[in-house]
């Protein structure tokens, strides 16, 4: 097959574009270009967009002998991803951006542009496996990237390539030195890749303005301190609050822009039981109601549940209460190691 590599620059991507050209394939690398500003782009590991990226993914695609190109789509990724990313922590929603990212970046833009080019699949390094259409958890559990996937459509699956499902981090390491490539032990990425130092409350502070408001606590209706902006909390939160009630620890129940209110309280008062999320996609088709289980945001616990049809999406009913669950995050349906579908949390109780 013609494919086209995504190179990020990181190990991950760099070994998957070798496997795919050990396979036989005519493997074609490409870098995306995703800051209309590089150089506010942050140095060394903290963000998978960092300076060094490009030079890093280009040497990659030197060793392994294939064609390499940079593709600029940063005006793209700042309406689909840093916009959208604004625009839902100013409505009191929590964003995942790599989710985003993978929607409408990684598996619409360049994947319709490389099908147009003539080629037959993207690779990619992501940890998930397909296996017939279906897509599963990676082998290594740590890694598994199948929550941040499960906003593809059978269509884009169908056209893309995951090498890396069945390998744990540590033997695409070693596949990395085994074949001379030097990002084997670059640092894997983290953090939300265009906010250059970390700080999202002051990325959003100075996209947003200062949106002054109270802190509520819920057990008594006091107000009990003060935000510069409530986009700068999300439900579950508990650092960063600057309060002290009565010594027990306060965490984010819920945020309301509009009334620039931060609701606080108990740990105990973040349990839910059921979870609202619309805009669904099936992997599969999908028979309602059905038993199965759901994870509800990146890295988070898996929770036995009901899923029932709701009016445009479901209403999830779990087995046991989870906590922190904010509206904007994905809730993506599992059985057993196989994703079934995701939809976008809009509400819990």
């Amino acid at each position: 097959m013609r494919l086209l590599a995504a190179m990020s620059g990181g190990v991950d991507s760099a070994v998957a574009a070798a496997l795919a050209v050990e396979a036989g394939h005519d493997v074609t690398g490409v870098h995306l270009a995703l800051s209309e500003a590089p150089a506010t782009l942050r140095t060394g590991s903290r963000g998978c967009c960092s300076r060094e990226d490009a030079r890093d993914a280009a040497r990659a695609a030197d060793v392994l002998g294939i064609p390499f190109y940079v593709w600029d789509l940063a005006a793209r990724f700042r309406a689909d991803v840093v916009d959208d990313f604004v625009a839902e922590y100013a409505a009191g929603r929590t964003p995942n951006p790599c989710l985003r990212c993978n929607e409408k970046i990684k598996f619409s833009a360049v994947l319709d542009r490389a099908l147009a080019l003539g080629f037959d699949a993207v690779v990619t390094g992501h940890h998930a496996r397909l296996q017939d259409g279906i897509l599963r958890r990676s082998v290594d559990a740590d890694k598994d990237q199948s929550y941040v996937l499960a906003v593809c459509t059978p269509q884009q699956l169908a056209s893309t390539v995951l090498p890396l499902g069945e390998l744990t981090k540590a033997q695409v390491r070693a596949a990395a030195a085994a074949r001379g490539l030097r990002v084997a032990d670059k640092p894997d990425s983290h953090d939300v890749c265009f906010i250059a130092d970390g700080d999202t409350a002051g990325f959003l502070r100075d996209r947003l303005g200062a949106q002054p408001g109270p802190v509520v606590d819920a057990l008594t209706g006091a107000v009990v301190g003060r935000h510069d902006g409530a986009y700068g909390y999300t439900v579950g939160q508990r650092r960063g609050l600057g309060i002290n009630v009565d010594g027990r620890p306060r965490y984010v129940l819920s945020v309301s822009p509009v009334e620039r209110t931060v609701t606080v309280g108990p740990a105990e008062a973040l349990d839910v039981r059921t979870v609202r999320a619309d805009r669904p996609v099936a992997l599969k088709p999908l028979q309602l109601p059905r038993r199965c289980e759901v994870q509800l945001r990146a890295h988070g616990m898996v929770h036995a549940c009901a899923v029932n049809a709701a009016a445009g999406g479901w209403r999830i009913d779990l087995d046991q209460p989870a906590r922190g669950i904010a509206a904007g995050q994905a809730a993506v349906l599992y059985d057993g190691d196989r994703v079934l579908a995701s939809a976008t949390i809009t509400g819990a109780d």
